[in-house]
């Protein structure tokens, strides 16, 4: 049974802290996995670093006093942090303050800093704060980068200020996090997200999940990013829960340890997007899942990118004898312009979908197969090849309580019916506030009205869908739209019937799209390829890759580039950035294995 409906009486964040720390102070809050090799135990578990409710607190009250002392109140406070408990006392420490905290990725590479440096003039960004462990990388980087050297890179400090912190004055309408979107190119844009958007959010996944203050969850998503942040980090203090977190390189590295911890901390809520699942699937081995126990895990969200049926029903069949249960999953909805879940399937509901007549939804038209017919991505005939008659649709749930979702024809501006594609269009208390110091692209996309002029504002998010029995489901993005002969293809279909022509091929780590060539547009699919891949085999994989594009689509592909892991350029949510790939394919600058032009035809 839920907790009370507590939302009303928290005006902002702050009040939610004060609240934990006066009623549950002695409740561990957070624990932090470290598999770091150096603080592993001799087994390979990882070294444990627990905080209780009055100890987070304390500490970010410090972190916040320092930031008053200093006149950051009020102003861009960047978070360069790798996930731990330190960047929780930042976080915290900033909305103590009245800061706005700017979370990005730690420093990679020289070149990132320019993109901070960016940032950091787009927000007008007084200070950096960092871990002690980066603080010199940090600093380093920063005094090679001229649009950074005047700014101050600060470190979490311990709990002696913290007698000294002053409740800032903040109200619902201020700001609680500053967003930036990775966007596929140029400069990123920094949603203004308020305290009132983050408390309505967070009700609304507490209310979606059936979540109370019994949950425990475990998380492996990056902190700095919308779900990882809002799903993983202030939910389980908005509920005065608790909080498993590790590092997302250590989960990719073995995914076995999220079960693991799942098991060991018999938690109730975890999940991330479909490409966890798949990692899962295909690498935790029949050894390790004997000591496995997934029967408390009872709500496994999944977003962030394309959610599929054959992934969750792959996943339950590896699982199930050790406990996980179908109706345990459920896809979910969002984006940061919407401070992050905008659609849910309710906890203890089975997942479900839809096949669709593929060459109907070409046509941006929703044609419902019978449930008997086969179907490429959500079925094998009875010999246990893959068939390819139709497309299958997860069915993303229903709005959260006070959220509003339309499909628009997005040229026209008029609703579409029900059962026909258009543009997600949303509003409610969750809608962000705009995109910073972009009043255009603020007026544009937070600011779309209908054709009837009725006046009010929605949110345009650049997703295609439609609604069946006021449930959403996806279909594709609407710039991402690959068009060849008249006829529209969603990427993500083309992308999934390649990975499944072979084997060496990575899951979730492809990208297609069209070029111009002799005045046609041609198809052309960039794909990340296993260690094993042999480079003179290039011509036989392309040819299977091609065979199964030809069957499942009716298109012929003009080229495939075959490139090393981690070269399709992906979001920090792990989102494909298909427009910035191929720009890079246009411009040359793909690392690439192996390429086969398979046609000149189109």
């Amino acid at each position: 049974m839920s907790e009370p409906d507590e939302e009303t009486a928290f005006e902002t964040l702050v009040d939610v802290l004060l609240e934990r720390e006066a009623s549950q102070s002695n409740d561990v809050a957070y624990t932090f996995c470290d598999y770091a090799p150096k603080v592993q135990d001799a087994n390979g578990g990882p070294r444990e670093e627990s905080t209780t409710y009055g100890e987070l607190i304390r500490d970010a009250k410090a972190v916040a006093a320092d930031l008053q002392a200093r006149g950051l109140s009020g102003h861009s406070v960047i978070l360069l942090f790798t996930s731990g408990l330190d960047f929780l006392r930042a976080y915290l420490g900033c909305i103590l303050a009245g800061a706005h905290a700017t979370p990005l990725r730690p420093p990679v590479t020289p070149g990132y800093m320019q993109q901070v440096a960016a940032i950091a003039h787009d927000a007008q960004t007084k200070a950096i704060m960092v871990s002690g462990a980066l603080a010199s990388r940090v600093r380093e980087a920063c005094a090679r980068v001229p649009e950074l050297g005047a700014i101050p890179v600060l470190t979490v400090e311990g709990r002696a200020r913290a007698a000294t912190w002053q409740r800032p004055h903040v109200g619902a309408g201020d700001v609680a996090l500053l967003q930036y979107t990775s966007g596929s190119t140029g400069l990123p844009k920094g949603v203004v997200v308020s305290h009132a958007n983050l408390l309505h959010n967070e009700a609304v996944i507490r209310d979606a999940f059936g979540q109370d203050r019994s949950s425990v969850a475990v998380g492996w998503l990056p902190m700095f990013h919308d779900m990882g942040l809002i799903g993983n980090v202030l939910q389980p203090l908005f509920l005065g829960a608790r909080g498993i977190a590790f590092d997302p390189g250590a989960f990719v590295r073995r995914p076995v340890r999220w079960l693991q911890l799942l098991t060991k901390y018999r938690a109730t809520t975890s999940g991330g997007p479909n490409f966890g699942y798949e990692l899962c699937i295909d690498r935790v081995s029949e050894e390790e899942k004997r000591g496995l126990d997934l029967s408390h895990w009872t709500l496994a969200f999944s977003g962030a990118e394309p959610v599929r049926m054959r992934t969750m029903r792959r996943f339950h069949q590896a699982f199930a004898d050790v406990g996980f249960r179908m109706e345990a999953f459920s896809p979910c909805y969002g984006l940061a312009e919407s401070t992050l879940f905008v659609t849910g399937i309710e906890k203890r509901s089975p997942p479900s979908s839809m096949v669709l007549d593929a060459a109907a939804l070409a046509q941006h038209q929703v044609r419902e197969l019978e449930p008997r017919e086969p179907h490429g991505d959500a079925a094998e005939a009875a010999g246990g090849e893959p068939v390819a008659a139709g497309i299958e649709v997860t069915a993303c749930g229903r709005p959260g309580r006070g959220q509003t979702v339309r499909i628009v024809a997005p040229d026209t501006r008029v609703p579409c019916a029900e059962g026909q594609i258009g543009e997600v269009w949303l509003r409610g208390p969750s809608t962000a506030c705009g995109y910073l110091n972009k009043p255009q692209q603020t007026a544009e996309v937070f600011g779309a009205t209908l054709a009837d002029g009725d006046g009010t504002p929605y949110l345009r998010t650049g997703d295609l869908g439609f609604l069946s029995a006021g449930t959403l489901y996806l279909t594709g993005r609407l710039k991402d739209v690959v068009i060849i002969n008249g006829r529209n293809h969603y990427p993500h279909d083309l992308e999934a019937t390649a990975a499944s022509a072979h084997p060496w091929l990575r899951p979730n780590c492809g990208v297609a799209f069209s070029v111009e060539r002799d005045e046609q547009e041609r198809l052309v699919l960039v794909y990340e390829v296993l260690s094993e891949f042999e480079p003179a085999k290039a011509q036989q994989l392309a040819v299977a890759v091609g065979e199964a594009i030809s069957r499942a689509h009716g298109l012929k592909l003009y080229d495939l580039v075959l490139v090393g892991t981690h070269t399709v350029p992906k979001t920090t949510s792990g989102k494909l950035q298909r427009l910035l790939c191929r720009t890079l394919y246009e411009t040359g600058k793909l690392s690439r294995i192996a390429e086969t032009h398979l046609t000149t035809g189109g």
